[in-house]
C-alpha cells in the first residue's frame, strides 16, 4: 500500500510542480475566496486552512478567504451538501481521503465518492498512536501488553466515524493481534480534550496532534517510512514489523457545476501556495507532508486512491462498492 501511496504521488507531481511554475500572481481569485471546512475549529483541516489563508493574503492582498464551518458526520454533513453551494470558483470545500471513500461504502451517508470533485489535494498526515503523558503506557510495547492482558478495555480516540482515524484503528488491532475499542469525536479539537483530559487511553491520530500537543501527548509509533523530524524518539511501525506508512490526504474540491477552467485556476492558486517558501516552512513545523495534486492527474490519483482504500474498507467489515 506504502509503495502504491507515494507512486501515485509522484505522477502527479511533476504535472502539478510545471502548473506551479507558471502560476504566479495571475492565479489569485478575482474575489474573495469561502473556503467550507468539514471538521470543527481546531484540528488539522483547519490549521493547514489558517496556513494557506495567511500565504494566500500575502500573495493576493486584495482577497481574504473567509474560512467557514459546517461540521458533522466526520465530515459527512458538508461533503454530502457541496453540490448545493455556488458553483462560481469562489466557494471550495475541504476534503479528506480516505474518509470520502469509507463513508459511502459504510451507507449511512448521502453522498456517493463522485459526488464530490476534488482539484486539488496539498498535503498527507502520518498515521500516530499516541496517549497521554500521565498515561502509565511508556513505549509502544507497553501498549501491546496491556491491549492483550485486558481486551477490548483500551479505548482509543479518533477523528470521525469511517475516517483515516477509524481505518487506522481498525489496522492497528488487525496487525498487532490485540482488541481495543475505537471512539469517535467530531474533530480533532474535541479529541485533544479528550486525549489531555484522561477521558480515553489514547488516541490513533496525525503527527501534527503530537507535535501540536509536545508534552502533553506521548507518541507511540509513526505511519512513515523512516522517523519524523520533529519526533526523533518515535519509532516507525515498520521498525516494529508492520509495513505501514499511510495516513490522511487533505485537499479542495468544489460543486460538481464548477466550470473545468475555473477548476483549473483553483488548482494553479493552492498549487501556488504549496511553492511558498514560509508555507513550506509551516508544514514542516505542523508535521503536513506537502503534496501537489492538480487536475492533469486527479483522475489517475483518485482511481488509485479510491480501489487503495475500498480494500481497507472491505476489512473493515463496511459493506456496499465504491466505484
Amino acid at each position: 500500500m506504502a509503495r502504491i501511496l507515494f507512486a501515485a504521488a509522484a505522477l502527479v507531481l511533476g504535472a502539478a510542480t510545471a502548473s506551479t511554475a507558471l502560476a504566479q500572481v495571475s492565479a489569485c481569485p478575482h474575489a474573495n475566496l469561502l473556503y467550507w471546512q468539514a471538521f470543527p475549529p481546531g484540528g488539522e483541516s483547519d490549521l493547514s486552512a489558517r496556513h494557506q489563508q495567511v500565504v494566500l493574503k500575502k500573495k493576493c492582498p486584495a482577497v481574504d478567504t473567509v474560512i467557514q464551518y459546517k461540521a458533522g458526520a466526520g465530515g459527512a454533513l458538508l461533503w454530502s451538501q457541496t453540490n448545493t453551494l455556488p458553483a462560481d470558483g469562489l466557494n471550495v470545500v475541504g476534503i479528506n481521503l480516505p474518509h470520502m471513500v469509507l463513508q459511502p461504502m459504510e451507507g449511512n451517508v448521502s453522498y456517493k465518492t463522485e459526488d464530490v470533485t476534488p482539484v486539488f489535494w496539498f498535503h498527507y498526515t502520518p498515521d500516530l498512536l499516541v496517549v497521554s503523558e500521565s498515561s502509565p503506557i511508556k513505549t509502544f510495547a507497553d501498549f501491546i501488553k496491556a491491549a492483550k492482558a485486558d481486551p477490548g478495555k483500551l479505548n482509543l480516540g479518533g477523528s470521525g466515524l469511517n475516517s483515516a482515524n477509524h481505518a487506522a484503528h481498525e489496522r492497528l488491532d488487525r496487525d498487532f493481534g490485540v482488541k481495543t475499542t475505537y471512539v469517535p469525536y467530531k474533530g480533532t479539537g474535541d479529541l485533544a480534550l479528550a486525549v489531555l483530559g484522561g477521558h480515553i487511553d489514547g488516541a490513533m491520530t496525525y503527527t501534527p496532534f503530537a507535535i501540536a500537543n509536545k508534552g502533553k501527548v506521548r507518541p507511540l509509533a509513526v505511519a512513515m517510512e523512516t522517523r519524523h523530524p520533529l519526533l526523533p524518539d518515535v519509532p516507525t511501525f515498520k521498525e516494529l514489523g508492520v509495513d505501514w506508512v499511510d495516513g490522511a490526504f487533505r485537499g479542495i474540491g468544489v460543486p460538481k457545476a464548477t466550470p473545468p477552467e475555473a477548476r483549473r485556476r483553483l488548482a494553479e492558486t493552492f498549487a501556488t501556495l504549496n511553492a511558498d517558501p514560509e508555507m513550506k516552512e509551516l508544514a514542516a513545523k505542523a508535521g503536513f507532508e506537502l503534496v501537489n495534486v492538480g487536475v492533469d492527474g486527479m483522475d489517475a490519483f483518485m482511481r488509485t486512491r479510491t480501489r487503495i482504500y475500498t480494500d481497507v474498507g472491505k476489512r473493515m467489515g463496511l459493506g456496499g462498492t465504491t466505484k
